[in-house]
């Protein structure tokens, strides 16, 4: 009676086998098809995906980032798509799934926006590598963008790193934007002096460099009447690259040749003039 018994458990188990295997088996062959099929389509498009953005106008610093991105992407809705066919519910999978990537998210939140302002500044390209910028109270150049960071240059050779975050949601002067600048000065002379030698000489000192451009034109004006001196503006054009050039030139010749136009320099009261 026993071995009786044991047959019939051995056949029912046969027989569960081959239900299971019936009911399951196209699900499966399916499911195996269709990642096969995925991962080979997903492969053609990140390809394709890859060859478009090389070929296109974007920051190619961003090409791998979307390009990983679109492989991934595809990969993942392969995967709960063959999920999904051999019947695992889901459900609590996609629950689970969300609930991982909000704690992620709230754990990475520096670091996450960091990451989305690295994407949009590679995008909308507010400066480049080479130009010199102002931002979060630094100014230098453009030395290497990231995705998560930009490296700064400062005049005197220090290494900035800016987190991409602010970077994208804060001010910023972008100096190289354009070809041109204005330089402006502000230089005072004595009550007194003749105000036509003054134009005199910064006309002049004008004509004496060339880097100074004659269209815009330069302008000279009275500004004010101060306590101590009378102050006249002096503004002039002149290409980016050769902006502090120009402005320390002008500075020395006011200095050395006011003199020269019977010129002075007003003293603070209370300063004591160097010998």
């Amino acid at each position: 009676m026993a071995i009786d018994q044991q047959v019939t458990l051995v056949n029912k188990y046969i027989e569960k086998t081959i239900d299971f295997g019936v009911e399951y088996a196209p699900k499966l062959v399916g499911g195996i098809i269709v990642l096969v099929v995925g991962l080979w389509f997903t492969n053609i498009v990140t390809k394709a995906v890859g060859k478009s953005l090389e070929k296109s106008k974007i920051d190619q610093s961003l090409v791998p980032f979307l390009k990983s991105l679109t492989n991934i992407t595809l990969k993942v809705l392969v995967g709960v798509t063959v999920m999904g066919m051999i019947g695992i519910q889901m459900t609590s999978f996609v629950a689970i799934l969300g609930a991982a990537g909000l704690a992620v998210g709230m754990a990475l939140s520096g670091t996450l926006q960091n990451f989305a302002g690295g994407v949009i500044i590679l995008i909308l390209k507010p400066f480049k590598i080479g130009d010199t910028i102002e931002a979060q109270g630094f100014i230098g150049t453009v030395k290497e963008i990231t995705i998560f960071s930009t490296l700064l240059n400062t005049a005197d050779k220090k290494l900035v790193i800016i987190p991409n975050g602010p970077l994208s949601t804060g001010a910023l002067t972008n100096y190289s934007a354009e070809s041109t600048r204005r330089v402006d000065w502000t230089f005072g002379i004595s009550y007194g002096d003749n105000v036509e030698n003054l134009k005199k000489a910064i006309q002049d000192f004008i004509a004496e460099d060339p880097r100074i451009l004659k269209d815009p034109a330069p302008f000279i004006g009275l500004a004010a009447l101060a306590n101590t001196s009378v102050n006249f503006t002096v503004r002039v054009w002149v290409n980016s690259p050769d902006y502090w050039g120009v402005f320390f030139d002008m500075n020395e010749k006011v200095y050395t040749k006011f003199g020269n136009y019977n010129l002075n320099i007003p003293i603070p009261p209370g300063t004591t003039p160097i010998q």
